[in-house]
């Protein structure tokens, strides 16, 4: 070897040589900057002066097999600096022979690789936080995802409850509707029975005189008139067992129907409270849903019309009845009007009227659920709406529903 290249090589390399044995015979400049030890300090030790102490003793066992045996050595050796610091070399060692074959020296050439292994350990590191970071963000989203799952279980839970409280307090709300429509349908027949039965009574003591007078003429003629009465009173009791009979099967019925049944119930309250009934309600107007539910929503706003007129003293007394078609979009609509001019509503109660227990009567008048009960049967039974409206001398109340041809 030149002594030029072997200048070059020492210049730019870290070159040290070794007896068969290790001990330290040669090293160049490189080496003692990068092993922080002098030259003096280096000559005549062993060379794992400079072994870390983190390193197997197996890695060095392979070593000392493989250059003894006459082959080089080449890996990244981990040496332990001077002052304590940490080094990684790329080192290759290679036997020196004489002219038998046999080993002489090792010479050891290597390059500093510090900064690139640092560099690699940071991003394994770096690369390892990635991972734990990636599994603890996995783990945080199935953590989340299940107490999600959890807390949506939990909430249709509830959600099954309220509907089931719901459907329940609107059967208890129904029921209670229903019975107070019965007491008032029964105050209604009590009241209609009271004239009847008086002329009833009349009528039999008459009969009673005409027979002791033997006129058999006014005997005949009073029993037809008796006749007449029961035939009247028993008429009343068959049309409340209709407005009563649980017809559930929705079908195709003349909103006209409804009206004439609703004002049928309440024929001799009208009469006996001199409330006048314009009515403009012609036929072909049909609707799908139960003919004596619609009767009871209006008899229960021809009921309030009526509390109204006693309530506010409206001596002119009047309820308008109306019936019109409507087209929205491509669909048309039975509007049932029902007016009166009973003084209206006020507005601190306008909002609430369809509230269940809302009422401005005395408790023995009603319950606050007419109203309510009314925008049930509507908008549940019938598909459509009720709503209200202030007007100069009362209220009207309008009843939309899809209209079947």
């Amino acid at each position: 070897m030149s002594n030029t290249y072997q200048e070059a090589i020492e210049n730019s390399n870290i070159v040290s040589k070794t007896d068969i044995n290790g001990i330290i015979t040669f090293v160049n400049d490189e080496f003692c900057k990068i092993s922080g030890y002098s030259y003096d300090e280096l000559i005549g030790q062993n060379h794992n002066i400079v072994r870390h102490p983190e390193v197997a003793t197996s890695n060095f066992e392979t070593l000392w097999q493989t250059i003894l045996s006459k082959k080089p050595f080449k890996a990244t050796v981990k040496n332990l600096s001077k002052n304590g610091s940490t080094v990684y070399l790329n080192t290759t060692i290679t036997p020196i022979l004489d002219e038998n074959q046999n080993i002489i020296e090792f010479i050891a050439i290597r390059y500093d690789v510090t900064a690139e292994v640092e560099l690699k350990k940071s991003l394994e590191l770096k690369e390892k936080e990635l991972e734990q970071l990636n599994l603890n963000l996995e783990q945080k989203v199935k953590e989340q995802t299940k107490q999600l799952k959890e807390l949506n279980k939990t909430l249709e839970q509830r959600v099954q409850e309220e509907i089931k409280k719901n459907e329940e307090k609107q059967k208890l709300l129904f029921w209670q509707s229903r019975m107070a429509s019965l007491g008032q349908m029964l105050a209604n027949i009590a009241h209609q029975w009271r004239q009847p039965l008086t002329e009833l009574n009349l009528t039999l003591f008459n009969m009673k005189k005409a027979c002791t007078q033997n006129n058999e003429k006014k005997v005949d003629e009073l029993y037809k008139e008796s006749k007449s009465l029961i035939s009247n009173m028993s008429l009343t009791i068959e049309d409340f067992s209709n407005f009563f009979n649980p017809q559930k099967e929705k079908k195709s019925f003349e909103i006209k129907e409804a009206v004439n049944e609703a004002l049928m119930v309440l024929r001799k309250v009208i009469e006996l409270e001199n409330i006048h009934i314009q009515i403009d309600v012609p036929i072909n107007y049909k609707v799908i849903g139960v003919s004596n539910e619609l009767s009871q929503v209006i008899i229960n706003l021809i009921q309030n019309s009526k509390d109204a007129f006693i309530q506010n003293d409206i001596t002119n007394r009047t309820i308008m009845i109306t019936l019109k078609e409507k087209q929205i979009l491509d669909k048309k609509y039975s509007l049932l009007e029902i007016s009166d001019n009973a003084g209206g509503i006020t507005k601190e109660n306008i909002d609430k009227i369809f509230e269940p227990y809302f009422t401005t009567k005395h408790k023995s008048q009603g319950t606050g659920l007419g109203l309510f009960m009314s925008k049930m049967i509507i908008e549940k039974s019938l598909d459509g709406t009720i709503k209200h409206k202030n007007i100069t001398e009362g209220s009207t109340f309008t009843i939309s529903i899809p209209k079947v041809e």
